[in-house]
């Protein structure tokens, strides 16, 4: 007896649900605030070493959403190259007051309403019908502080549904360029306490309307992966 095998396709899972190397802002969408009227603002400049995103604020606020949503299971490492230019004097992630950062990277998990309880799909229905749009779940927010806190991971001031992790603090590298990597499965464990929810997207913004004070700061690139 011959066997004979067939040869199948094999299909095999990307490697980055999202690669952004910054050569253009196609990919991203405008994240405002409605009592926020003066915003930040972003642009592709060219550098010696290519393409970067520019982020400004000017007792501003507002963000940049990539469009496209991941599962955060298949894709849960997110790496990125950031700059900043200085931190902001007057900021504190435990004071509203303070909740202003040159540069921060969002990870925003998706609400689903078939996975909600009665009173969540109240909220949030009220919520899509103020603002035309569910709000996230929840979010990690990981930001570069003024200054070293005893905990890395602090709620919002403003929120217990946005958790701020702490990777950079201080001015010791402000004007380098430094890199990134987290697993956002595990620290949304840490953070509250349960897994997160399966569909995300990435946001970035720089924001200075609480602190009234002004920036600019830089990445080079961002990317969602498969593993570390």
């Amino acid at each position: 007896m011959i066997l004979v095998f067939t040869a199948r396709a094999v299909c095999s899972v990307p490697e980055y649900a999202v690669d952004e190397q910054f050569n253009n802002l196609d990919d991203w969408e405008p994240v405002t605030f409605p009592k926020i009227a003066k915003h930040s603002a972003y642009e592709i400049i060219g550098t010696e070493a290519g393409s970067v995103l520019a982020a400004r604020s000017d007792a501003s606020a507002s963000g940049i959403r990539h469009i496209k949503e991941f599962n955060v299971y298949a894709y849960p490492v997110v790496r990125w190259r950031w700059k900043v230019g200085k931190v902001y004097a007057r900021g504190n992630v435990e004071k509203k007051s303070g909740d202003d950062y040159p540069l921060r990277v969002y990870v925003m998990f998706k609400y689903d309403p078939e996975k909600a309880s009665v009173g969540e799909r109240i909220k949030y229905g009220l919520a899509k019908t103020l603002y035309g749009a569910y709000p996230p779940k929840s979010s990690l927010n990981y930001i570069w502080a003024n200054l070293p806190h005893a905990k890395r991971i602090y709620p919002s001031p403003f929120t217990d549904r946005s958790q701020m992790i702490i990777l950079r603090a201080g001015d010791e590298n402000a004007g380098k360029w430094v890199e990134e990597q987290v697993n956002i499965v595990d620290d949304y464990q840490r953070a509250f306490g349960m897994p997160p929810p399966e569909t995300a997207t990435i946001a970035i913004m720089n924001d200075s309307d609480n602190t009234g004070e002004s920036s600019e700061s830089w990445m080079a690139y961002i990317q969602v992966l498969r593993t570390e």
